[in-house]
């Protein structure tokens, strides 16, 4: 059968360069090309150019930044197959063929070999419509913008950290903590402003939930620092409040952007799910499934939900060798980023509403000795699975014994208490950061120590006696060997 494989090595600030192969992987023509219709014209034209009538071209490209998405637009509007292959595919089969050069051509060269080397593994690309094109980019603005209010959350609590060693910001940045740092960032502004106002500062900005505690423990705080830095007159207090007044501004600013974007994926959501399928699963509410759907698309592009958990990158990792299979491998993390995070913050909550979820929690932290994280990765991964089937078949989710015996809310989260919940001095030893009571961590396996008693080879038990230190002795000397050893002073 005749084909036509194009290689596009996609440019930002460059042209697109081309490589078309026929079947046999000879090369028919090679050009590049800019993202217009006159010039994809071209190469379409060059492409064809012999082919028999009919021939549809099959063009791989990687997800270059926003570039691909006019070339696929193009060719898939021709009638023509499109493949967006993975970056990490394409580099590792182009160290395979090109091994000590690297060439824009080279690569166009490698991405149109990739249908004859790799046919299994290249699936035609599908462009979203309307409504889920929206909410994917909804989904993806809201993201960006949480992470760059968490980045501004951070740089004020190192910033205020400086101002202020003895920093009252110990949990949650609230409204009335960023009312008073726009205000009185430098401590000594914040207590020639007196109590009373800060007090009134505060209960306003707070609701009425916070008030005279609060302002006393800035002022604490600031009489501190002021006392602190009473030997450093160089410490640049209204720099820093300047700063920090700035990254309020800012944090301020994304947030707004923050709450009007929810509001269009909120609305965008519904049009994709007007059943709120998503939203039936336990652990996935207002951030999470929107972030699914829009990952997941069409859920029949996946043929199983064991392709699916692959796709979300939270399957582990096989290692098998002769008669040998390693297991406990870490995961993938083939996926996006963004879909693995939502399943695994998901399942945190998910694991204390259905049993079976919260067996399989139970199982890997008491039975199979298992972290906290890596017990919610594997309990992220049974909720991949189970999300797949609901949005596949276009029913909600039922919450069911472990039995299989569908249960209400308050029946599960029971059941869940009495059966399958970890015990407190379980969890402590698995926990690694150290208790607020006692101060310890929770104790990790070690080597027997020198003098306890251990078993040989044989299952015998015997004692290991501690060997006798060794006595190191200076030579009066130094001969050619210490010199070379460094033994000697």
């Amino acid at each position: 059968m005749q084909r036509r494989l194009v290689g596009i090595d996609l440019g930002i600030a460059s042209a697109h360069t081309v490589r078309v192969l026929d079947e046999a992987g000879r090369t028919v023509c090679r050009g590049r090309s800019g993202p217009t219709v006159a010039e994809l014209s071209r190469i379409e034209d060059a492409a064809l150019h012999g082919a028999a009538p009919g021939t549809r071209l099959e063009v791989v490209l990687e997800p270059t930044g926003p570039a691909w998405l006019p070339v696929a637009v193009f060719f898939l509007g021709r009638g023509h197959t499109v493949f967006r292959v993975s970056s990490a595919k394409a580099a590792d089969l182009r160290r395979f063929l090109s091994r000590h050069a690297k060439s824009n051509g080279i690569d166009a060269d490698t991405l149109a070999r990739l249908p004859l080397l790799d046919p299994g593994g290249l699936r035609p690309l599908e462009l979203p419509g309307a409504q889920i094109a929206a909410l994917d980019r909804r989904v993806r603005a809201t993201d960006r913008l949480t992470q760059a209010a968490a980045a501004h959350k951070v740089r004020i609590k190192d910033l205020v950290r400086q101002l202020l060693p003895a920093t009252p910001l110990t949990g949650e940045l609230g409204q009335a903590d960023l009312a008073v740092l726009e205000r009185w960032a430098d401590p000594r502004a914040l207590l020639a402003a007196g109590p009373a106002r800060l007090t009134t500062v505060i209960g306003k900005a707070s609701r009425g939930q916070q008030g005279a505690a609060r302002a006393a423990a800035w002022r604490a705080a600031a009489t501190a620092a002021v006392e602190l830095y009473a030997a450093y007159p160089a410490m640049p207090f209204p720099d820093l409040a300047a700063e920090v007044a700035t990254e309020v501004r800012l944090l301020r600013a994304v947030q707004a952007e923050l709450a009007e974007h929810a509001a269009h994926r909120e609305h965008a959501y519904r049009w994709v799910d007007p059943g709120q399928l998503a939203r039936s699963l336990p652990g996935l509410a207002r951030v999470g499934a929107p972030a699914l759907v829009a990952i997941v698309g069409d859920p029949a592009r996946f043929p199983t939900a064991r392709r699916f958990r692959s796709f979300t990158g939270l399957a582990p990792r096989t290692s098998e060798t002769g008669n040998t299979d390693r297991k406990g491998q870490p995961m993938s993390k083939a996926g996006p980023a963004l879909l693995r995070t939502t399943l695994i913050r998901a399942a945190d909550n998910a694991r204390r509403q259905d049993p079976q979820l919260a067996k399989i929690y139970y199982t890997q932290i008491v039975g199979r000795g298992a972290t906290h994280t890596k017990a919610l990765c594997v309990v992220a991964a049974a909720l991949a699975e189970r999300a797949w089937a609901v949005l596949r078949r276009g029913m909600p989710y039922v919450i069911c014994d472990t039995d299989g015996t569908p249960v209400d809310p308050a029946t599960a989260k029971a059941i869940i208490a009495e059966q399958w919940t970890v015990p407190t001095e379980v969890r402590a030893r698995r926990r690694g950061r150290k208790s607020p009571a006692t101060h310890k961590a929770g104790k990790a396996p070690h080597g027997v120590p020198a003098g306890h008693i251990r078993s040989d080879a044989r299952g015998r038990r015997q004692t290991r006696r501690p060997s006798p230190p060794t006595i190191l002795t200076r030579p009066t000397t130094p001969t050619q060997d210490t010199a070379l050893t460094g033994d000697h002073p």
